[in-house]
């Protein structure tokens, strides 16, 4: 699934394609946001880690899970 972090004070947003399932990133915001962590940690697909201070966090969007084409064709 696609995640756009918006980041205060930051000319772009971060983007990330993550494994994790929709519940589980919105818990993830949700405890950032109500202040029960300092950081908002997302793992992408890679097993790399996006962490952003909570104080800092503008918005974040969930987009549909991607899904690979496979295969050869006209568009």
């Amino acid at each position: 699934m696609e995640v756009k972090i918006g980041v205060q004070h930051a000319p772009r947003e971060i983007v990330l394609e993550s494994g994790q399932s929709v519940e589980e990133i919105e818990r993830l915001v949700s405890d950032a946001l109500a202040g029960k962590t300092q950081l908002l940690s997302l793992e992408d697909e890679k097993g790399r880690k996006v962490m952003v201070p909570t104080d800092r966090l503008a918005y974040v969007e969930l987009g549909a899970p991607t899904v690979r084409k496979v295969g050869f064709g006209a568009l």
